[in-house]
């Protein structure tokens, strides 16, 4: 038998401009939707750390995001290297 013991994912996450919308307002766009996606993981406590977060060219944002998957102990995954 097996179990996990400990999970976290690793993601990268491209919030892309809307098409439909002028290029001012989709960044503004944009700039929200990464702060909702930031607001509703601390409100479902799900743990986080954001390794990198990067204004592209155009405006759209990428985010590298490690988190706990499921309710699942992460370890040490989440462990900011000053911490090591």
């Amino acid at each position: 038998m097996k179990r996990i013991q400990e999970a976290c994912l690793a993601q990268t996450v491209h919030f892309q401009l809307k098409e439909d919308l002028s290029h001012q307002l989709a960044v503004k766009a944009v700039k929200e939707e990464v702060e909702q996606y930031k607001a509703k993981l601390d409100k479902s406590r799900v743990r986080y750390r954001i390794e990198e977060e990067k204004e592209m060219l155009d405006g759209s944002v990428v985010i590298k995001i490690k988190k706990q998957y499921q309710s699942y102990p992460c370890g040490n995954y989440l462990d900011t290297y000053e911490d090591q």
